[in-house]
């Protein structure tokens, strides 16, 4: 909890600077690549406040995650020198890395690509580009593709709420269907009342390496209206781990405790019934992103980290540069999403008949979505380290019309 709190922090600054407009972002992937600097940094190193825990306790969680990796999300990490780069002083650093990451002379062109297509399951097609001047060079990628455990409906655009700008601009949109998706209304302290959607993913089609128990949950938060997007997202980042789990988040309102009637996120009636006296469906849009961040100077912990590898290197200062490209799409049968961040350090330059309450929640304004990685414990096996750890992020706020995936 201590760590996922911390990356809920860096997770804020990073969308802070992306700023309101459409985006998707994998804050857990510029956290792991500070995180591989983390070792290096000498006690009370202003990285650990990015990292927003000690760094020793960083560099385990990330060598945790890098070496047991989820079976749902591809990860990969690396750190490459360049020709004119005096490595005697890495040796040291390099020997606590996690052994899952690749260290050596930084590879040619048609090498780095490969390297990103491969581990980023073909969702990111190349590397950006790298200076000859390059002394260090780290990169991680993250990606997933999953399919719901139970795929969407779909229902027309008109279904989202009369005064909706996003009504009128989509034809198509998605709608929960009868069973197997999960939706509930709670109060979050950064955003006030919000609506919760999960739709849980299993491996997709041509995917055979899935573990028993692991699963990917994608969280989409809404609140009103006008609400700071930064808001939204951090009362995302605050219940997705929650949503791993089958429990009934603490925060959740029942709907006997709201008043009738229709607001610009949900509709709620009462109908006679048998059985479970309140009932939820949820509308929503599709939609895709993709994005890219300069990290240099915005990016949470990048210049602390590049004070740490000039150190290294023996050198007072370097000029660095740190970028993340994002991608993910969202649809009825599936969601997938890929993030590769990398940072350069350059040399100077059932009941009887009741009145059960209905809501029908709508995501007709921006909203924040969160994927959260769930790996629980099972026979002969202990809590994953993965389990509730937020992967990838997006403020949605241009929505698309109905894909198939």
């Amino acid at each position: 909890m201590e760590w996922t709190s911390a990356l809920g922090r860096c997770a804020k600054r990073l969308h802070q600077a992306a700023g309101a407009r459409h985006h998707v972002a994998s804050p857990l992937g510029a956290w792991l690549l500070l995180a591989l600097v983390a070792k290096a940094a000498p006690p009370g190193h202003a990285l650990a406040e990015a990292l927003g825990m000690d760094s020793d306790e960083a560099a385990a969680v990330a060598g945790a995650l890098l070496d047991q990796p989820h079976s749902m999300v591809a990860a990969a990490s690396a750190v490459w020198h360049g020709p004119t780069a005096n490595v005697s002083g890495l040796a040291g650093w390099w020997a606590g890395l996690p052994s899952t990451t690749s260290a050596g002379p930084l590879p040619g062109r048609p090498e780095l690509d490969r390297w990103v297509q491969d581990h980023s399951l073909g969702l990111i097609g190349s590397m950006p580009e790298i200076s000859p001047q390059a002394l260090l060079t780290l990169a991680s990628v993250l990606a997933t593709k999953v399919s719901w455990r139970t795929p969407f409906e779909d229902t027309p655009a008109a279904d989202l709420g009369r005064d909706t700008p996003w009504a009128s601009r989509l034809r198509r949109v998605l709608r929960t269907p009868d069973k197997g998706h999960r939706m509930f209304i709670a109060r979050s302290e950064q955003a006030g009342e919000i609506i919760v959607h999960v739709a849980s993913g299993e491996p997709a089609e041509d995917d055979d390496q899935a573990s028993d128990g692991d699963a990917l949950e994608v969280v989409s938060v809404a609140a009103a209206p006008g609400v700071d997007p930064a808001q939204v997202l951090a009362a995302a980042y605050e219940i997705a781990p929650a949503c791993v789990s089958n429990r009934q988040p603490k925060s959740q309102v029942s709907l006997y405790k709201l008043p009738l009637g229709e607001t610009p996120l949900w509709t709620i009636r009462e109908t006679e019934v048998h059985g479970a006296t309140e009932r939820y469906s949820a509308v929503l849009p599709c939609w895709s992103a993709n994005s890219t961040h300069d990290l240099s100077v915005a990016g949470p912990g990048f210049p602390a980290a590049a004070d740490v590898l000039a150190g290294l290197l023996g050198a007072e200062s370097l000029p660095h540069q740190a970028l993340q490209t994002a991608v993910a799409r969202y649809g009825r049968y599936g969601f997938e999403a890929a993030g590769l961040t990398t940072m350069a350090s350059y040399r100077s330059g059932g009941l009887g008949p009741l009145l059960a309450r209905e809501a029908e929640l709508r995501f007709a304004h921006p909203y924040a979505v969160v994927a959260v990685a769930a790996q629980p414990s099972a026979p002969g096996r202990t809590t994953g380290p993965w389990h509730g750890v937020p992967v990838f992020s997006a403020w949605v706020s241009e929505p698309e019309d109905l894909f198939e995936r």
